[in-house]
């Protein structure tokens, strides 16, 4: 039975050191990443953990006199890893100093908390727990007595609300403050016994003996490496020795044993410190809670949702927002001036149309880039901002997950396939949330094959602005349909297991339009350091094509497939032609087409379709090399762009059958 006390010696004071390490630990989706960002700003380097795919965060701040290096590290739910990230930021603790711990907790799981805290603690290292989220505790009628928890881990223990950047001041003092704790605790006789006996061969570490010892007795394998290289082959047989004698003992396995004594010591303290209190008022918002991620219910709000998504981003962005741009900025002031100054300063006429030509730097690429896309992407990163902090995506992924069991998926996919909408390359690299490597390659394969990005989603809600509803449901449709159909299939043909779902569903709650100010104004800053090059990049492309005559041959190589096929006009070939480079370059193109009146509501659909289909961008195919490796990006870009057009093709032929839009 395991027991809790505080030892009674002194307490041993971090020394302040400068620049001081100081890693960020914490569970899943606990705000670690928003304190991280508050605590360095915005100068911060993102790299690969060594010999992995998993990215740490490092950032520097200044606390008072104090220089810090402060480490973001992954996501754990335990320091006894079960996925790649766990065991970076494991290795992390293991390989490199910590001058302090801030593990940054959820308020509202205490339990889940603890159990990760208690590990830290028997790593011998100093901790500061920082309680997030302090207010949606309170919401629930959660009050944690804060005091008494510090009183008894023997740790500074802060209470803070990061999204609206209380407690900071706080949390950067204690940190400052961090000791080793002098909380002690112990495992039934038989594990203790084993875990003194394995201390004796291992020599010291950044992280205590003891706490190797744990995880060598659990049985651990990602601990190989290490021991291989500090310890030698004798002491290692000793070492499974005595781990086997110890399994001998016990029916269940050593792991879950020893899960079992700490929850029970988790038990002890969350009975202690955490009060509940009757909260009432909250009736109203846990019912909508409720109902939006009801399998049934749960339809007509996400219906709600889309269609103040399409009015926000479709109407006012891609028709108010884009008018005013294009037409009165661009149109009356910028361009006209531009042309002069271009026509004064430079005489030679093939440069004069490198920049305000057809397919000129200021009249193409900064008209499509900035006139066109940036008010459509700003208004879609406004409502995806507001989603995110509402509490509602979780919602709508636990409300979609058994249509993501068709495809062989954990329903924890879902969250990839929805931040695929903001950026498909960072939605990419998100799939290593996902357990198994038959649910990673589906992802990306259905990030790849159907979800649009922002700014191409963007130009497409703009381009149905101006077209019947019943336009906008053919092309869901069929999207949709397409991504379940392949999904399906993969789910059949890629070998690999499902694991189980588990989803922490946060209460919904009001966006703070702070938060979702600091959320936009970061990625537009992304939106124009990344996507604008691309764009001037995409039209110098077509400005040498069409110098050196190759656009015409284009057009009249991809004829029998645009015009004859896809039933489209040969000029589309150049809105495809660009979506090798990015796909919503290639909406802009088609956007333009329409706004032109070279598009009818029948050629929308099957544009857009066939575009929202098209092989991924430069950047989220490298990433696909990057996550997935060559020959599977290969395989996935063969197999996309082909079919891209064969549904194109055949959404045409129907729709003409049918006399759909005719």
């Amino acid at each position: 039975m395991a027991t809790v006390k505080n030892a009674e010696t002194t307490k041993p004071k971090l020394k302040h050191q400068n620049p001081l390490n100081i890693f960020l630990i914490g569970n899943p989706n606990v705000g670690k990443s928003v304190i991280f960002g508050l605590l360095t700003g915005r100068y911060t380097t993102v790299s690969n953990y060594p010999g992995t795919t998993v990215e740490v965060s490092h950032g520097n701040a200044g606390f008072g006199k104090h220089r810090i290096h402060i480490v973001d590290t992954p996501g754990v739910n335990n320091l006894m890893p079960m996925s790649e990230d766990e065991k970076v930021t494991r290795d992390i603790l293991l390989l490199e100093k910590a001058d302090a711990i801030i593990q940054v907790a959820d308020s509202k799981n205490m339990k889940r908390t603890l159990l990760l805290t208690l590990q830290l603690i028997e790593m011998g290292l100093p901790v500061v727990l920082d309680l997030n989220m302090a207010d949606e505790a309170e919401s629930k009628g959660l009050h944690i007595n804060v005091t008494r928890l510090s009183e008894l881990l023997d740790v500074e223990v802060v209470s803070t609300i990061a999204v609206h950047r209380k407690g900071i001041d706080s949390l950067k003092h204690s940190a400052l403050r961090a000791r080793l704790s002098n909380f002690k605790f112990t495992y039934e006789d038989a594990i203790e016994e084993s875990i003194t006996r394995i201390e004796a061969y291992l020599p010291n570490a950044n992280i205590s003996r003891r706490s190797i010892a744990i995880m060598l007795l659990a049985g651990d394998k990602s601990m190989r490496g290490w021991l291989n290289a500090n310890i030698d082959k004798d002491k290692i047989n000793k070492i499974n020795a005595i781990r086997y004698e110890a399994e001998t003992r016990y029916r269940e396995p050593i792991n879950y044993v020893i899960n079992q004594n700490r929850m029970k010591v988790v038990d002890e303290i969350a009975n202690e410190v955490v009060i509940k209190k009757e909260k009432k008022g909250r009736e109203f918002s846990v019912f909508i809670g409720n109902v939006s991620m009801h399998p049934i219910w749960g339809i007509p709000v996400l219906i709600l949702v889309l269609w103040a998504l399409y009015e926000f981003v479709g109407r006012f962005g891609a028709g108010t927002l884009v008018n005013l741009l294009e037409r009165n900025v661009f149109g009356e002031y910028i361009n006209p001036w531009m042309e002069k100054i271009v026509r004064f300063a430079l005489p030679w006429t093939s440069l004069q149309e490198l920049f305000i030509g057809p397919y000129g730097v200021f009249t193409m690429a900064l008209t499509y880039s900035i006139a066109i896309i940036l008010p459509i992407t700003l208004t879609f990163f406004i409502a995806f901002g507001i989603l995110e902090d509402s509490g509602y995506m979780p919602r709508l992924a636990l409300m979609l997950n058994k249509v993501f069991r068709l495809m062989g998926l954990n329903g924890k996919a879902v969250l990839p396939m929805i931040l695929g909408l903001g950026c498909d390359t960072m939605a990419t690299m998100t799939a290593r949330i996902l357990e198994t490597k038959k649910e990673k390659i589906i992802v990306t394969l259905l990030l790849a094959l159907g979800v649009p990005c922002s700014a191409q989603l963007g130009a497409i809600l703009g381009m149905f602005g101006t077209q019947p509803i019943s336009a906008v449901i053919l092309w869901g449709g069929v999207v949709t349909g397409i991504i379940l159909l392949v999904g399906y299939l993969g789910s059949k043909v890629i070998p690999g297991e499902r694991p189980d779902f588990v989803l922490e569903i946060p209460p919904l709650r009001i966006p703070q339009a702070s938060n979702v100010l600091i959320k936009t104004v970061s990625r537009i800053e992304w939106y124009l350091r990344e996507a604008v090059p691309l764009f001037i990049l995409g039209t110098l492309i077509l400005f040498i094509a069409d110098k050196l005559r190759i656009l015409p041959v284009i057009e009249e190589a991809t004829e029998p497939v645009v015009t004859g096929f896809l039933g489209l006009p040969p000029k589309a070939a150049e809105a495809f032609l660009l979506g090798f480079l990015r796909r919503d370059y290639g909406a802009a193109g088609l956007f333009t087409m329409e706004k032109q009146g070279l598009l009818n509501t029948h050629q929308v659909v099957v544009s857009l379709v066939t575009i929202t289909l098209f092989i991924p961008c430069i950047a989220n195919f490298f990433i696909i090399v990057k996550e997935r490796g060559l020959k599977t990006a290969m395989w996935m870009a063969a197999f996309i762009f082909p079919f891209a057009f064969l549904v194109g093709g055949l959404l045409n032929w129907t729709m003409n059958v049918l006399g759909i839009f005719a």
